[in-house]
Order: C-alpha cells, then structure tokens, then sequence
C-alpha cells in the first residue's frame, strides 16, 4: 500500500473515532440531562407546598423564619331573626302564639393578615387580624371595623417520617376587639365579632400519599361568660351571656394537578352547646347549634415562592353561611424573612 492509502485509511479511521465520540458524548449528555438534580423539583415536596400553602393550620416553619400571609374571604348568611313573640288568645280563652320576625342577609367581607413566625422547627407563633365590612341589604344597614385578633401555637412534636402522618398540636387564643353583638343596639346597628373571649386547643393529622395529602383535625374551644351586658333584647334587659362549648371537626384531601396546580375538598364541622342567658327577671337556655361546610379549593403556583388559593363553599345547615367565597397569597414586604 503506498503513501497516499495509508493517508486515506487515516483520514476515515479518525472519522470514524470522531463519530463513536460523538454519538457517546450524545449519550452521556442525554443521561445527565434525564438524571434528577439535587435542585429539581421533587413531586412529594411541591405537593406539600401546595397543601401547606392551601391549609394555612398545618404549616410549620423553621427557627427564625416569618411569613406575612393576606386572604379575602366573603360570605353570605340569609336568616329569619325573631323580634317579638306574641300572645294571641281565642274566643274561649285558650292561648296561641305568633313570632314576629325579621328578614336578614348579611354579606360579610373580611380582608384578613395572618403574620406566622418560627419559634423553633417544631413551634409557630401566629397572629391574625381581620379587618370587616358588613353589610344587611334586608334591613339596609353597613359596618366597616376590625374583627376578633387571634394568636395560635402550632407545636409538631414528633419528627416527620416519609411515609407516616405527621401530627401537630395547636393552641389558639381569641379577643374581643370587634364590635360585640352585645353592645350595639340591634335594630340599627351590625357585629364584626363574637363579644367574649376563647380559648381552643386541638390536634392536626396530614399523611402524605403522592399525589394525594389525606388531612383532618379535632379541636375543642372554650368561650368565657360575658356578664354587665345591660342590652334590651326582646322588651327585657340581658344582664349576662355563658356561651356554650364549641367542639369542631375536619377532613378532606388536596390532590396535585401538577408540580404547578392542586385541588383541595374539605368539611368542616363545629357543633356549639346551649348558650345560657341571663336577664333582670328571667334565666333561659338558647339552642344548640351544628355549622356544618363543604370548600372547594384551587392552589397555583404564580412563581417558585408564591402559591396563590382561590376557594368556594357553601352551608350544609341551617346555621352556616349559604355562600362562601375567598383566597389566600403569601405577602413579600423587604426585611420579612430572616437571613
């Protein structure tokens, strides 16, 4: 073979080299692009976001962290309210009675800023303030003022497991610092609170089962007694108010969409024991009430720290809100986070 074979059988043995690697070069990029990175996205951790950031009462941050959390919520609430009882007799003198009553339908809005701080890993300290406006078309009266400020713990005590429920406890502290029922005059003006103080203390369970987050919750409050109350309310003066217990119940799932969107059902259920009234002449017992709700929530991820919730419910009983409608997002003010 002379000197310009040799020369060709070089030329195609190093092409020949340069196409092995190149298709292996090919290869190990294409593995490396399809291998997870310590920095993708993970399907069980964004489904916990999502959830987390749909079920406010469950999250938990860490040592020194703050979130500023602002949410919408309106409701709408159409009632019979009693007024008077009347005595009506016939003509052989045998007693009948009518109830007089008045048609409500309060709309509520309440824009709502919860501040949440991590105490440790395992303990959050929050605060919420609502701020109400409430109108009555019925009765054509309106109501703009602060609602009740509430503080909570959240206490995890147990380390999450991957695989198992995570548990955590709570505590919650309610004040009165809305207009009381009690101390305006019920024929012209409306409510923005509950008038006494609570105290509520309950569990959390959420289990993680990708794509899904089974949850619930159990919870009991007290609401202390309201006493110098001096209110006219059908033609006596109440003079003091024991509101009864209030024991709740929660349930229900978020299912992830994707790393992006998540659905969200749940019901919720409180029941109140019979609240005891106290007037000048008279003591009586009101009756026990069951609120029972069905919500319905959508989660989106508008950027990789921002998960905005958009939710509709409605009333299951007589005592629950007909309509309920809201959302949630997560407020960025400078100087919020911890370094």
């Amino acid at each position: 073979m002379g000197v310009r074979g040799l020369a060709w059988l070089a030329i195609i043995s190093l092409v020949s080299a340069g196409q092995v690697y190149a298709e292996e070069s090919s290869v190990e990029q294409a593995r490396e692009a399809l291998s997870k990175k310590e920095d993708d996205a993970d399907s069980t951790k964004a489904l916990e976001e999502v959830f987390q950031a749909a079920e406010q009462s469950y999250t938990l941050l860490k040592k020194g962290e703050r979130t500023l959390t602002y949410g919408f919520d309106y409701s709408l609430t159409r009632d019979m309210a009693i007024q008077t009882v009347r005595t009506n007799q016939d003509s052989q003198g045998v007693p009948s009675y009518s109830v007089i009553g008045q048609s409500e339908a309060q709309h509520s809005f309440t824009n709502a800023f919860t501040f949440d701080y991590g105490v440790w890993d395992n303990l959050t300290f929050s605060v919420r303030l609502p701020l109400v406006a409430k109108y009555d078309t019925e009765r054509d009266l309106d109501v703009y003022s602060i609602g009740d400020l509430s503080t909570s713990l959240r206490w995890q005590p147990w380390n999450s497991v991957r695989g198992r429920p995570v548990t955590t406890f709570y505590a919650n502290l309610g004040f009165p610092t809305g207009e009381s029922p009690y101390d305006i005059n019920i024929n012209r003006d409306l409510s923005t609170g509950n008038g006494y103080y609570s105290l509520g203390l309950g569990a959390n369970v959420s289990h993680v089962l990708d794509p899904v987050v089974l949850f619930g919750s159990l919870g009991y409050a007290y609401n202390a007694p309201i006493k110098d109350i001096d209110q006219v309310r059908g033609g006596r003066l109440l003079e003091e108010v024991y509101p009864g217990a209030t024991f709740s119940l929660s349930m229900g799932f978020a299912y992830a969409l994707s790393y992006d969107v998540s659905l969200a059902t749940s019901y919720q259920m409180a029941h109140s024991l019979k609240p005891k009234f106290r007037f000048a002449d008279v003591s009586g017992d009101g009756n026990e009430q069951t609120s029972a709700v069905m919500n319905f929530s959508l989660g989106l991820r508008t950027s990789p720290d921002r998960i905005v919730n958009v939710n509709a419910g409605f009333g299951l009983t007589e005592d629950s809100p007909d309509v309920l409608l809201g959302f949630s997002m997560p407020l960025d003010i400078k100087g919020l986070k911890a370094r």
